[in-house]
């Protein structure tokens, strides 16, 4: 039973998270060019039900960015509607990929790959808010422009010194109050969140996204979803691994999915944005406190409260000071230290972390994550076929060492020389791991060769499953 101190501490935890919530969720909706409402609807309904039914306490969810940089297209093209629709296909494909128990699956990334995907959400972010200094399709000029980069300049900074006066109440959120009071109080000319969307509203029902229901309109969309779904998954499984390294517990992966994927049908449903956990919010509730699953319903609450309460004043806020927070936002998720660590790590890690921030940036978070995957599963294959050494002793003995499988077969083949040999040859394979079908068919066929010369190999230290494989599969074959 929880007490009431821990209680206290898991509800002030869910507060101090919600604070900062808050100004991320409405400038994501505002990169991906959708009412802040959705962000603020995603922030509590992604945030309450995972926090319930997902893989582990302590996690914060919500409208992500990473989610939302790949809706942008959608959106523009197509409109909000469609993104609802594609939030809701993607809360389906995550729930099917949690009863298949594909979660542990994120066990295969990489740490280079994680970085690059790291890497690459900081600059998707960084060049989506590059719009926000244009006007009517053109960039900005004189006034508008400075007036524009002094309010972000000015968010920066006290998002970035607030800390080192208090730590009670985010940075962020201190920033975006001051320099929202300076905008109205100086009656300073610039954009707000209220000049491109009204916040204000009663809580909207469940209801299906209004569009066409096609062939065409899903074959827009569902593409989409599936690659929503993947990000999404990514980020929040990758959390859920920081998670347990912070708190030396372990989550459950597959629990994640599933709950992941509720919440974002629901989401859809009620017109948010699609959501996953929130790497900075996360490490901030773990901070603060937050250990169960109070602390996520108690951030989600909170959230609503501010929807019902305050969004007059969040109409208020200028664009300016999100597009400030959204700046900090970019700096504290690059992995500044993969920079340093490029010139010191092995070659081809250092190429996957670049390739798959490059990939991000040109494609998208899935599609990157798995072009890293695959590159670095083959640079894996290529290290360990390399180091399959066959050492040929005399003309009737050869002893093997290291992995043989399909990246090292062609390399083994070649070792020996047949026509050389004496009549009967002794291949000592106790120091080699034979690990793939490849690797049988390897056997097989040097079998062969030595039988097609009237001569016999005589394969020793072959682990028992694997002799019962070779002469089950090749009965035929004169291996002794």
């Amino acid at each position: 039973m929880i007490r009431l101190p821990d209680l206290r501490r898991e509800a002030l935890a869910g507060l101090t998270t919600s604070f900062a919530m808050v100004p991320e969720v409405v400038g994501f909706a505002f990169v991906l060019g959708v009412n802040p409402r959705a962000g603020l609807i995603a922030a509590f309904v992604v945030g309450l039900i995972t926090a319930l039914l997902g893989g582990r306490p302590g996690m914060i969810s919500g409208g992500a960015g990473s989610v939302a940089v790949v809706a942008v297209a959608l959106v523009a093209g197509k409109g909000p509607e469609f993104l609802f629709l594609a939030v809701a296909l993607m809360g389906f494909v995550q729930i099917a990929v949690g009863l298949l128990r594909w979660g542990r699956f994120i066990s295969l990334v990489p740490h280079p790959v994680m970085l690059g995907f790291v890497n690459g959400l900081a600059i998707v972010i960084f060049l989506a808010q590059l719009d926000q200094f244009k006007a009517g399709g053109q960039w900005m000029q004189g006034t508008p422009l400075f007036t524009m980069l002094g309010l972000v300049a000015m968010t920066v900074a006290i998002a970035a010194l607030a800390p080192r006066l208090t730590k009670a109440v985010p940075g962020s959120l201190i920033a975006i109050v001051v320099v929202s009071l300076l905008a109205v109080l100086l009656k300073i000319p610039t954009k707000s969140v209220g000049d491109l969307a009204a916040v204000h509203g009663p809580f909207p029902l469940p209801h299906l996204p209004d569009l066409a229901y096609t062939l065409d309109n899903l074959k827009v969309v569902f593409p989409v979803a599936v690659t929503m779904a993947a990000v999404g998954l990514t980020e929040s499984l990758l959390t859920l691994g920081l998670v347990d390294e912070l708190t030396d517990t372990h989550g459950n992966p597959d629990r994640e999915c599933l709950g992941l994927g509720v919440a974002n049908v629901a989401s859809g449903l009620f017109g948010g944005m699609g959501g996953c956990a929130m790497i900075g919010q996360t490490v901030l509730n773990l901070q603060a406190g937050g250990r169960r699953r109070i602390s996520g319903v108690a951030e989600a609450l909170c959230i609503l409260a501010f929807m019902l309460v305050a969004s007059a004043l969040i109409e208020r806020i200028p664009i300016a000071a999100l597009v400030g927070v959204m700046m900090v936002v970019v700096y504290e998720t690059f992995a500044w230290s993969s920079i340093r660590q490029l010139s010191k790590i092995p070659r081809p890690d250092a190429f996957v972390l670049t390739l798959v921030s490059l990939v991000t940036v040109l494609t998208n978070l899935a599609t990157a994550v798995v072009v890293g995957v695959v590159v670095s599963a083959l640079v894996h294959a290529y290290r360990h076929g390399t180091q399959l050494k066959v050492e040929r002793v005399d003309d009737a003995t050869y002893v093997a060492d290291g992995y043989l499988f399909f990246g090292s077969a062609q390399a083994f083949g070649r070792s020996f020389t047949v026509r050389d040999d004496a009549p009967t040859v002794t291949l000592d394979l106790s120091r080699v791991r034979v690990q793939d079908h490849s690797a049988i068919q390897a056997l097989e066929s040097l079998v062969g060769r030595y039988a097609r010369a009237d001569k016999t190999v005589r394969l020793i230290g072959l682990s028992p499953a694997c002799e019962a494989t070779v002469r089950k599969a090749y009965a035929e074959a004169p291996v002794q």
